[in-house]
């Protein structure tokens, strides 16, 4: 887990991935369209993936991949990043995270 918070952490809006995963590349193209530059890590192709993905698991991600953390936060995965994108709270915690300045 310390290794997700790690990695996390590391810009305003991070991606966990898999590189041939069609709902990650969906995710991560909605944050690039607003303005986003997400930190993208493809587990699949990361020497410690398969031990991020079990993290990830348990945290709550069924399916572990897409999971966004926005701010070094957990939001979710592809269902909560929607949810918030359509309700209009992922523009705000954009914002907060410091990821978007208008």
């Amino acid at each position: 887990m310390d290794c997700i918070a790690n990695l996390a952490s590391e810009k305003a809006v991070v991606i966990f991935s898999k590189s041939l995963c069609c709902m990650s590349h969906a995710i991560t193209r909605l944050f690039q369209e607003q303005g986003v530059s997400p930190m993208v890590h493809e587990i699949d192709q990361h020497p410690r993936g398969k031990e991020i993905e079990m993290a990830l698991k348990r945290l709550g991600c069924i399916p572990a991949v897409p999971a966004v953390f926005v701010g070094g936060k957990f939001l979710g995965t592809a269902n909560s990043v929607m949810t918030a994108h359509i309700d209009g709270s992922l523009k705000r915690m954009l914002k907060d995270a410091g990821a978007l300045w208008l």
